[in-house]
């Protein structure tokens, strides 16, 4: 049984060469870059392809996005008890197979002319479905696979490899659609969850996962006992609240930013991709930090400072004007603000959160707060074309970005703020 607080600081030195001697430690990373480096393509992909070639309209492209976001409010705290009943690993294998077969026929529908916005509708769903399964099965995965010392280190490694995936897909993504077209880059999109399917495959290590009873409790029943565990806990509820805030806040955000920088700043497709991945050097320098600043500053210190400082980068966005170079920089110089913090923010409420979970609980606790968080992103979508259609780009990226704000205030009222330079145990 870990003591009530695990001392991070005193043994990093010698957890990061048994975390990187782990075959199946190195297996999920690798597959988990993969991953992550074709869902950030998708991501990119299928919005630009809807206002670069299609010309969907403001409404039209926040339907897309809330349609693919859509899954992490209806699946999420099904797919967290579901996950904590069986071997992570036959999870993230199955998605990944899924995601390949899906993004494989999109790039086949559109090369032979089918790729219309109905279609599209019904591959970002998809994707989005299969996603959150992934999602929360890959966290579960990594309490499983590593002791509870090494979850700061091993966290700092996935959110790396999520880093290396916002620099190469956006990138990638935005330059295969505006420089070939949009079925070769739902094509690499499909290559790199076959690539993760293929390492994820070869983890060999056998999951601890709960005993199965032989009357199971009913799937209601579970998911209450998560959604009870996450409101009891002072932290977790306040993760809730505040990524519940921020989440809406910026998928508003991003649907007016995705219309903002080719249609008032006037940006090309690669200009735009080139913009969105520089969030990625941010964010590997994020997961480097994120190693080392908590266990020096504390936890609580570093979560408010950095989501204030990140959220409110985009805050300057909205004064930019024109494509000039300086524009450029200056998107170039809010995105990697952007990445660092947020990184800083994501690995450290992650190694929070999974270490006041017990092991049994940790599926249901990350679908809990997926689904309150991530949850409200389709509304903000939503709410994101609304306002552009209504308000104007300018305006209503001003405002959306302004509310992204609400999350650091959340965080530095609650005792969340307050913790120490050592994790939390469990309950």
């Amino acid at each position: 049984m870990p003591s009530a607080f695990s001392d991070v600081s005193g043994s990093s030195r010698s957890v990061a060469p048994r975390l990187w001697r782990d075959r199946d430690f190195r297996r999920l990373w690798v597959g988990q870059t993969a991953s992550q480096l074709g869902e950030h393509t998708a991501l990119v992909v299928l919005p630009l392809f809807a206002v670069l070639t299609l010309n969907a309209g403001a409404g039209e492209l926040g339907v897309l996005r809330a349609v693919g976001q859509a899954p992490l409010l209806l699946l999420s705290l099904f797919v967290g008890a579901w996950v904590d009943r069986w071997r992570t690993r036959t999870v993230m294998v199955l998605t990944d197979a899924g995601r390949t077969l899906i993004l494989g026929a999109a790039a086949a529908a559109g090369l032979l002319g089918w790729l219309g916005l109905p279609v599209l509708l019904l591959v970002a769903f998809a994707v989005g479905a299969l996603s959150v399964f992934f999602d929360v099965a890959y966290q579960a995965s990594l309490v499983r696979l590593v002791k509870r010392d090494q979850l700061l280190r091993g966290n700092s490694a996935l959110e790396g490899s999520r880093s290396a995936a916002q620099i190469g897909g956006p990138a990638l993504g935005g330059a295969l659609v505006s420089l070939l077209s949009a079925p070769i880059a739902a094509a690499s999109s499909a290559v790199f969850f076959a690539l993760s399917f293929l390492s994820i495959r070869r983890i060999r290590r056998t999951e601890s996962i709960p005993e199965r009873s032989e009357r199971p409790p009913r799937l209601w029943r579970r998911i209450h006992e998560g959604l009870r565990f996450v409101v009891g806990d002072t932290s977790l509820r306040t993760v809730c609240l505040a990524s519940a805030a921020f989440q809406f806040s910026f998928a508003a955000m991003m649907t007016v930013y995705l219309l903002f920088l080719p249609r008032e700043l006037h940006l090309s497709g690669t200009t735009v991709g080139l913009a969105l991945a520089a969030t990625g050097p941010g964010a590997l320098l994020g997961s480097v930090l994120a190693a080392r600043l908590p266990s020096r500053f504390g936890y609580g210190t570093v979560l408010v400072a950095a989501a204030a400082l990140g959220d409110g980068a985009f805050l300057c966005v909205p004064a930019l004007h024109g494509s000039s170079a300086v524009t450029v920089s200056a998107l170039l110089a809010i995105n990697f603000v952007f990445g660092t913090a947020g990184q800083l923010v994501n690995v450290t409420v992650m190694a929070v959160r999974q270490a006041v979970t017990p092991d049994r609980m940790q599926g249901r606790a990350a679908a809990t707060i997926t689904f309150v968080g991530m949850g409200m992103a389709p509304l903000g979508s939503l709410l994101g074309g609304f306002l552009a259609m209504e308000w104007g780009l300018r305006t209503s990226l001003l405002v959306t970005a302004a509310g992204m704000m609400l999350s650091p205030v959340l965080m530095a009222l609650s005792p969340l703020a307050r913790l120490g330079r050592a994790l939390p145990g469990p309950l």
